[in-house]
């Protein structure tokens, strides 16, 4: 079974990088056919999928956000990050991250970013 675990700060400033990352348990994120992706909740809004790295690194991005994001990895933690720049408050939800791969799909449980001076 796929686990992931997000980490990073729960409190960002207006104008600065955020910056997540997700570490990957019961599975390589080198592995074929897996996909990792960034999905964050704002405060009573849908799901918004950010982007996503592929097994073999290439990345695709949601065309509103492609401009501000980021997303790399690190194959010998088996995690993968997030960086989105120039945030604003807008920017504020809960930030997921999750795998498809397998046949199957796992969900971190999210952690909750602020944007605030």
């Amino acid at each position: 079974q796929v686990q992931l675990q997000e980490s990073g700060p729960g409190l960002v400033k207006p104008s600065q990088t955020l910056s997540l990352t997700c570490t990957v348990s019961g599975a390589s994120i080198t592995t074929n056919y897996y996909y990792w992706s960034w999905i964050r909740q704002p405060p009573g809004k849908g799901l918004e999928w950010m982007g996503t790295i592929a097994y073999s690194g290439s990345t695709n991005y949601s065309p509103s956000l492609k401009s501000r994001t980021s997303i790399s990895r690190d194959t010998s933690k088996n995690q993968f990050t997030l960086q989105l720049s120039s945030v604003t408050p807008e920017d504020t939800a809960v930030y997921y991250c999750a795998t498809v791969g397998g046949g199957a799909g796992s969900w971190g449980q999210g952690t909750q970013v602020t944007v605030s001076s």
